[in-house]
């Protein structure tokens, strides 16, 4: 019953104007910071992550140290395309398709958070080799 609840929530969802904006919005703030990393401006990338992650990463350029060492695929590739997104009560998550360097697929689980001034923020970011069992 919680899924057919959940299913419809979203379908309903899905077809708002506010999910549109929501999920447009989201791929725009991910798309800036992939951007971002492909001049290595590293304040720029850094400016789309949440609060929480500025917390752990204190200076921009420690951020895109760990960025170019725990996420290579998303620092850089050959094709980065969005998938399957789903955006409810300020959070958006957004699955991104991404080809690294040496042709090999990945999917990468982005989750961003609406801040108190009305932007979007990038909380999170998973990163699994494609047909990966999670």
């Amino acid at each position: 019953m919680r899924a057919l609840a959940l299913l419809v929530v979203i379908l309903i969802g899905i077809g708002s104007p506010a999910f549109a904006d929501d999920v447009a919005a989201a791929q725009s703030v991910i798309r800036a910071q992939e951007q971002a990393f492909g001049r290595d401006d590293s304040a720029a990338a850094y400016a789309h992550a949440a609060p929480a992650i500025q917390q752990i990463f204190p200076q921009a350029d420690i951020f895109m140290q760990m960025v170019r060492q725990a996420y290579p695929p998303v620092y850089r590739h050959k094709s980065f395309e969005f998938g399957e997104a789903r955006a409810a009560n300020g959070q958006v998550a957004q699955r991104v398709h991404i080809v690294d360097v040496n042709g090999e697929a990945w999917e990468a689980l982005y989750t961003l958070e609406q801040q108190p001034d009305g932007s979007l923020k990038i909380t999170g970011c998973s990163l699994l080799k494609a047909g990966q069992a999670v």
